[in-house]
């Protein structure tokens, strides 16, 4: 079986994407705002837990999403091609 590489970036882009984004509202939601520097923020540059800073992380998680599902994609695509049967 193949997958499909763009379609599996764009759905892995939206997972993390949105993923983050909802991640941080739900610790806005339960901790309130904060400027401290966190893991996610030392990874992405401008990310806060603070509503600024859930639409840096969509940001960044549709790009990286992108980049690494597509990757992913293509890598299993390469390594489950069935050899060829020459003799």
């Amino acid at each position: 079986m193949k997958l499909n590489i763009n379609a599996f970036g764009i759905t892995s882009g939206l997972v993390l994407g949105t993923g983050l984004f909802c991640f941080t509202w739900w610790v806005i939601l339960f901790e309130g705002v904060t400027r401290e520097t966190t893991l996610i923020g030392t990874l992405y540059r401008g990310y806060s837990i603070s509503p600024g800073g859930s639409f840096i992380g969509l940001g960044y998680g549709l790009v990286d999403g992108m980049i690494f599902g597509a990757l992913f994609a293509w890598l299993y695509n390469m390594l489950a091609a069935k050899p060829d049967k020459t003799s």
